[in-house]
């Protein structure tokens, strides 16, 4: 096992934070993670910390998983489709259309955050994993993230 302590005494905790807007996706679940990385590059001044990150909005979610195979992207996708079918009549909010609650239904499900660990100023993913936006809406246009960072 692997590992260390921190002495908070002689610790100064540091917080970044960054606001980004991801530009328009199709429907689908797409890696950001080199995005987020790209976009808070003081995770590399970190030797041990978190990075939270937020979507803001009800009809898109984020989550972390497979990054090496495209396909499980898609098996995702179709999964989602079929666990929560638009057109189901029993909705009441469709205002924006039928995949409207759909979306939220999906994003409620997957989460609006994700938590990564920071060791050594890199994310302590697993070899295969990435951070996923999981965009629901056929037109879900841009997505604002917001990115938060604190360690020592």
């Amino acid at each position: 096992m692997h590992g260390y302590c921190i002495n908070l005494q002689h610790t100064i905790m540091k917080i970044h934070q960054q606001q980004i807007q991801l530009s328009q996706r199709r429907r689908g679940f797409h890696l950001i993670t080199a995005e987020v990385l790209e976009a808070l590059p003081q995770i590399r001044e970190f030797k041990a910390g978190i990075c939270q990150v937020f979507i803001q909005h009800t009809s898109a979610s984020l989550t972390i998983n497979e990054n090496a195979d495209p396909t499980v992207r898609k098996d995702f996708e179709m999964y989602f489709s079929k666990a929560v079918p638009e057109n189901d009549p029993d909705y009441l909010h469709d205002d924006e259309g039928p995949d409207d609650m759909p979306a939220h239904l999906k994003a409620a499900l997957l989460g609006s955050s994700v938590t990564i660990p920071i060791r050594n100023g890199r994310f302590a993913l697993g070899i295969w994993q990435g951070i996923y936006l999981c965009e629901h809406r056929n037109y879900g246009g841009e997505r604002s993230l917001m990115i938060t960072a604190w360690g020592e």
